[in-house]
């Protein structure tokens, strides 16, 4: 089988599998599943990099580059918004204690 299309098949797997995981998350579960996929994005981050490094093609370069970018970018990202609910839990207890 071509290499292209078996990736194309692995993309297309990956994202509806992760779709259909993720959207059946309950509220209660969602902040430590953030914690859990910070720690993913870090690997993916470090992937991103060591393929980049390792690029003997500008275009393996390009997309590694940019494959970079979004995985840090998807990584800050998680930690802003783990960050910002778990102000939202300490606030609630902050008020009790008051």
């Amino acid at each position: 089988m071509d290499p292209f299309m078996t990736s194309l098949t692995m993309l297309v797997l990956a994202a509806f599998v992760g779709y259909e995981v993720v959207s059946k998350v309950t509220s209660t579960l969602h902040t430590p599943l953030m914690s859990g996929a910070n720690a993913i994005h870090g690997i993916i981050l470090v992937g991103a990099i060591i393929v980049t490094a390792h690029a003997t093609n500008v275009w393996v370069m390009v997309f590694g580059l940019f494959a970079t970018v979004l995985a840090a970018m998807n990584l800050i990202g998680g930690f802003v918004v783990t960050d910002r609910m778990l102000e939202m839990f300490s606030g609630k207890k902050k008020e009790a204690q008051r």
